[in-house]
């Protein structure tokens, strides 16, 4: 009886598997509609839940919805929706786990709506809401004209910082709107119309007066309105008013939030330079009191720096820069470390390493909305530091000693890192991984590098319908010996006794890289039947400096 009830029970298996891949089907272009995207992962000051931006096409296939959810670290549980807006994003744990602050964008009127009712009818710009993390509903906080954000929380958990566009006459034309006739429940609306406001209205003429003046994918540069920097304190109810302060001011925008570790001040970087493309990058670094007053201008450093972090006792800076000294087309990103000190001068952690650090893989999936920056992360005991690096064609987690400045890899594998945060003692990194297969997930890994657990499979239930395969690896000798790495994606079903179109796809930039993360390109040229080739020419990043600066004053050159 069980010798006959086995091979019923693997012909059923085999039958199961063979019809799960026969409905499989090839990937299209409107499959990207279906994608979702993960920004901004943000753990819990417990160290006990994830809080990130699910980014997903709209309805109407225009724009994208951005929406916060929350999920165990364990991986034991479904990830949950936190809110209800459209346009959430910036998800921000006070220190102390009480609250959740975020951004929330409201949602454009119809065309409709408000006519005949000048600027009153646009939507504000995204702002500031809370939410207790023990229950209850979030409420708005912030109401500045020209929206919120970069949000910071003090150290203390009494105050948050952000930036803002925002300028005084922005908030004498909102105070003007607010207290017209047509806004007091129609108080007064027998007022002649002459006593109305203006409402604002700026030319959509641009006059460029700077060399740079957009950005590829970011638009034009909004360079008649600054941004500056703002705090408040934090409310602990939706029945306490408080009022944002504007702490900087004037023609040129501060970036780069810091709190003191003592919540006393805080640091931003900024360049007082009409039109800094004219010259070699450099960075001033300042502070200023929490409650107000003069800047105060700490160090000068003679690079462009970011991903800035202070060290755990408050006295060293941490950041990315590259030197570009002699100007070269390209020139490789090192990992620095310096006191912040007037006088103090930056030392380079990664001379001696030729890999490009605070970097990443070019894909063609990176989360378009949301996605939250980095920053170097320092270990809790101020010994070493940990950043994104991209080396052949990969990017993993990398930490590098603040001492000697040895590196030590803490993820491997075929695969792009694209943001990383760590728990409070450092025991454990929540990290968004694409592969070739995978858009990208979030993952806990621990100091070895170890996967502990997948907490998020957001496209699942698509892939599961979808027939995609992996790459294949490469590497080859160019005619003077250089070894070029490449990739050759085949159709799902390729025969190798047939032959195939092929597509030669070079990337862009030309300083970035192909490697092993996710492209909807590739898949979907593949499922129409081709065979693409993409590598990694002279000119690409994460094969050193020299392979990526080969090419200044012989662009495309030898490859060409």
């Amino acid at each position: 009886m069980h010798r006959r009830i086995r091979p019923i029970i693997l012909s059923f298996c085999i039958l199961v598997t063979f019809l799960a891949y026969a409905q499989k089907r090839s990937i299209t272009e409107k499959d990207l509609f279906q994608f979702n995207w993960i920004g901004d992962p943000q753990i819990s000051p417990d160290g006990s839940r994830v809080a990130f931006v699910k980014v997903s096409v709209n309805d109407k296939k225009d724009g994208y919805d951005t929406s916060i959810w929350s999920v165990s670290i364990r991986g034991d549980e479904q990830p949950v929706r936190i809110g209800s807006g459209n346009h959430d994003s910036s998800p921000r744990w006070s220190p102390d786990g009480k609250w959740l602050a975020f951004i929330r964008t409201p949602d454009a009127p119809p065309p409709s709506a408000g006519a005949g009712s000048g600027s009153s009818s646009r939507p504000s710009g995204p702002q500031l809401h809370m939410l207790p993390t023990n229950g209850g509903e979030s409420w708005k906080v912030t109401d500045l004209p020209r929206g919120v954000g970069g949000l910071v929380w003090s150290p203390d958990s009494k105050m948050i910082a952000f930036s803002s566009t925002t300028s005084p006459e922005d908030l004498a034309r909102q105070k003007s709107r607010k207290d017209s006739p047509d806004q007091k429940g129609g108080e007064g609306r027998e007022q002649a119309s002459e006593n109305k406001p203006e409402p604002e209205h700026e030319s959509d003429v641009k006059v460029i007066t700077h060399s740079v003046y957009r950005l590829n994918g970011g638009g034009y540069l909004d360079l008649k309105h600054p941004s500056h920097i703002w705090v408040m304190a934090a409310p602990r109810s939706s029945e306490e008013a408080v009022k944002p302060k504007q702490l900087t001011s004037g023609p040129f925008s501060e970036r780069g939030i810091l709190w003191a570790k003592d919540s006393s001040k805080i640091y931003f970087n900024t360049m007082r330079v009409h039109d800094p493309s004219y010259d070699l990058p450099h960075t001033d670094i300042y502070s200023v009191a929490a409650s107000g007053g003069d800047l105060q201008k700490v160090v000068s450093i003679n690079l462009g720096i970011r991903e800035e972090t202070l060290s755990p006792d408050g006295k060293r800076l941490a950041f990315c820069a590259s030197v570009n000294e002699p100007v070269q087309s390209y020139t490789e990103p090192d990992l620095w470390v310096m006191d912040l000190a007037a006088g103090a001068q930056p030392r380079n952690l990664t001379t001696n390493y030729d890999f490009d650090v605070c970097s990443g893989l070019g894909g063609d999936q990176g989360t378009p909305r949301s996605g939250g920056g980095d920053e170097v992360l320092w270990t809790a005991d101020g010994n070493s530091l940990v950043v994104i690096t991209a080396k052949e064609g990969k990017s993993n987690l990398v930490q590098f000693d603040v001492a000697s400045g040895k590196p030590t890899e803490i993820t491997k594998g075929n695969q792009a890192v694209e943001h990383f945060r760590a728990t409070n003692d450092g025991s454990k990194f929540v990290v968004l991984i694409s592969t070739p297969m995978n858009i990208g997930d979030l993952f806990v890994v621990d100091r070895s590098g170890k996967q502990l657990a997948q907490i998020t499979r957001i496209n699942d239930k698509l892939f599961s319908q979808l027939n995609i395969s992996a790459p294949e690896e490469i590497w080859y000798n160019s005619f003077d010996g250089k070894r070029i790495h490449a990739w050759i994606q085949k159709p799902p079903d390729f025969d190798s006794s047939k032959k195939y179109p092929l597509i030669l796809d070079i990337h862009g930039g030309p300083h970035t890289a192909y490697g092993f993360i996710f492209d909807h390109e590739f898949q979907w040229m593949a499922a129409k039947g081709y065979v693409v080739l993409y590598p990694n020419p002279r000119g690409s990043t994460s094969y050193g400096q020299e392979f990526g600066n080969i090419i200044q004053y012989h662009y495309p050159g030898d490859d060409f």
